[in-house]
């Protein structure tokens, strides 16, 4: 009865020693790292959205500018013909010194509006900050009369072939090609006068000098060279020291830069002649007035616009 009872007991041990072997289960496990959520255009790349800067729908747009490495709002200004104030006005900067590489700033203003300097602004046609009408200004006497000297040339040289194969037609006069004109001033051009009484050091270079450098020595006065409003005088713009920004009739501004002292204040109203700074070195090596003229923010010769001395 033992033996048997024994015999049974190995028997049943080896049948569950052989269900256990044949089982080959592993106890679940419950993976509770759980994925983070998906939202939006970021779950496809990985990446988060591009930020889109104010004004990017103006892009490329006349009247507008895109914000380049290293510009700042003084500049962008300068180079618009504009008053920075009236830019941070268009395009609600709290903060003028906070501004973003591709950031689009409205740089002319709204049709009608009147600008911090009393201009009353018509439609914009072409961007203001486009350098192609000056820059690709030919020098008076090399644009039109060249092109009219040829016209006279052709005529001339078909009376002179007329001539020569014996044309019974009395031959036409030829005008002489007229002597080339001095550059013609704007209606609103203001009466310039000359800013400082320091003979002239350096003068105007398209593209590699934006203007005339007077000499002088430190304190010698610095004078508006026409009525004007003054949008600027402070040393934020690099390369300028210390700078007066003067807005005048005509889509006109000056600058005067180098200076010493500083005698007039933003928004103040001065006139042609009036002392509004002293000469000096600053970002500078030396002594010296950089005087510059703008029509639309780009430089033009001072030397054309300046009466005789």
């Amino acid at each position: 009865m033992s033996s048997s009872f024994r015999l049974a007991a190995a028997a049943a041990a080896l049948l569950v020693l052989a269900g256990c072997a044949s089982s080959n289960r592993r106890a679940p496990v419950e993976d509770r790292a759980k994925p983070a959520p998906v939202t939006g255009a970021s779950s496809a790349s990985g990446q988060s959205p591009a930020k889109v800067l104010p004004g990017a729908e103006n892009a490329g747009k006349p009247g507008y500018y895109s914000v380049k490495p290293g510009d700042t709002l003084i500049r962008i200004a300068l180079d618009a013909g504009q008053n920075w104030r009236d830019i941070a006005a268009w395009n609600g900067l709290d903060n003028p010194n906070r501004i973003e590489v591709d950031q689009v700033l409205r740089v002319a203003p709204p049709v009608g509006e009147t600008t911090a300097s009393g201009v009353s602004t018509k439609p914009v046609t072409s961007p203001k900050i486009e350098s192609r009408g000056l820059d690709n200004k030919t020098p008076a006497g090399k644009g039109a009369p060249a092109t009219t000297a040829s016209t006279v040339g052709g005529a001339s040289s078909g009376a002179a072939s007329g001539a020569a194969s014996g044309a019974a037609a009395a031959q036409p006069s030829v005008t002489p090609p007229a002597a080339p004109a001095a550059e013609a001033k704007d209606v609103d051009e203001p009466n310039w006068g000359w800013p400082a009484s320091g003979p002239v050091i350096g003068g105007f270079e398209e593209g590699k000098h934006k203007g005339l450098t007077f000499s002088g020595k430190a304190g010698d006065p610095v004078q508006a060279s026409a009525d004007g409003r003054v949008v600027y005088a402070g040393s934020g713009l690099r390369g300028y020291g210390n700078l007066v920004i003067l807005k005048h009739s005509g889509d006109f501004l000056t600058a005067y830069a180098h200076n010493q002292t500083l005698l007039v204040k933003e928004d103040q109203v001065v006139r042609k002649g009036q002392k509004i700074a002293e000469m000096g070195s600053t970002d500078s090596d030396r002594v010296q007035l950089h005087f510059e003229i703008r029509k639309g923010g780009k430089p033009v010769d001072p030397a054309k616009q300046l009466p005789s001395r």
